[in-house]
């Protein structure tokens, strides 16, 4: 078993389901419909989020018809060419997206999109990773993820995949991001707010390459950022407005509860409400709403990193609180709309 990086203990760890269980809430709006367009499955030596943790959590009270899963390294095959084993991952979830697609575990079509990991500092050569990927999801296969998370500060644990600095601005990264589109295939962009400078540049490099940010473009809260929220929101701000004069970047509204954005819910004696969650959380997600409009922000759980934090249950009822204002267009758009669209899901 390969060993497992401190980043693994940080993010994957630490679920307290006793702690969890504190906090009921009845459900806001349940027949509003969500698909779900981030979270992950994974089977670590210790802990376990798999089909039914995650039907589990999605049958929890709202009315989640269909989910995207992102990659995260669990399930690469042991054997065979060394770049052609992530596509093992893509395997196992197209397995688990067929279970819920036979209607047995409910209505919740679990991984109905799936997005995979690929190097794309392979350039050229990983067409062959892409083409492996679109094989094993059997029509479920809708983009991939680099991530590139990182922050010289050891505090602040670099992405799972191990990036250089200023990874999408290389040129072999390039080469081979170009290859998405000949596939179909879209880009979910994953770091660090110190880093967003790097995502317009790319945006703008490739304008007809859609891809979204995922979790409001990584606000850290720890290590040298911690207890400077006030000093970091504003540049944070600034980089998303200006972000979202790019037309094929959309943004995902989620993964604030992980550890490292700073507010610490964890260490709390007792889980926060989804009331406390909307009054922390509404600087981000209205800033990202007001930038790049209900069309091209999506809801996300970010589970099981986000339940370090809070219940599903309690999550999609902050989230609701967040949209209490919007119209029945822009709700529509943000809890399901704007996320099939994105990743070509067939409506129900």
């Amino acid at each position: 078993m390969s060993a497992i990086s401190l980043e693994d203990r940080i993010s994957r760890y630490g679920v307290d389901a006793a702690w969890l269980e504190r906090r009921r809430e009845a459900i806001l709006e349940p027949d509003l419909p969500i698909c779900d367009p981030h979270h992950h499955l994974w089977d670590f030596p210790t802990n376990r989020y798999l089909l039914p943790d995650l039907l589990a959590d999605t049958g929890s009270g709202h009315r989640v018809e269909r989910t995207v899963f992102v990659e995260c390294t669990a399930f690469y095959r042991a054997d065979g060419p060394e770049a052609l084993r992530v596509a093992g991952e893509t395997e196992f979830v197209n397995g688990a997206a067929a279970m819920a697609a036979s209607g047995r575990y409910g209505a919740t079509r679990a991984c109905a999109g799936i997005v995979g990991y690929a190097d794309l500092t392979l350039g050229a050569a990983v067409e062959e990773v892409l083409a492996a990927h679109v094989a094993a999801g059997n029509g479920r296969f809708r983009g991939i993820r680099h991530a590139a998370g990182w922050d010289a500060s050891a505090e602040v644990q670099n992405s799972h995949t191990k990036p250089p600095p200023e990874l999408y601005r290389r040129a072999d990264f390039r080469q081979g991001f170009a290859r998405l589109r000949q596939f179909g295939l879209s880009f979910d962009v994953w770091l660090y707010h110190p880093q967003l400078a790097d995502v317009a540049d790319l945006a703008r490099a490739f304008p007809d390459q859609p891809m979204v940010l995922d979790h409001v473009g990584g606000p850290l809260g720890i290590g040298p950022y911690a207890d400077r929220r006030d000093e970091v929101f504003p540049h944070w701000r600034q980089a998303i407005r200006e972000l979202a004069r790019l037309p094929n970047l959309s943004v995902k509204l989620g993964g604030l509860g992980m550890k490292i954005c700073g507010f610490a819910f964890h260490k709390r004696p007792e889980p926060p409400s989804s009331e406390e969650l909307a009054a922390l959380w509404r600087p981000y997600i209205e800033t990202c709403v007001e930038a790049f409009g209900a069309e091209r922000c999506m809801f996300e759980s970010n589970f099981p990193v986000d339940k370090v934090s809070c219940g599903y249950a309690v999550l999609w009822n902050a989230f609701k609180r967040l949209a209490a204002g919007a119209s029945a267009a822009e709700k529509a758009a943000l809890f399901r709309d704007t996320a099939m669209r994105f990743y070509r899901l067939q409506a129900p």
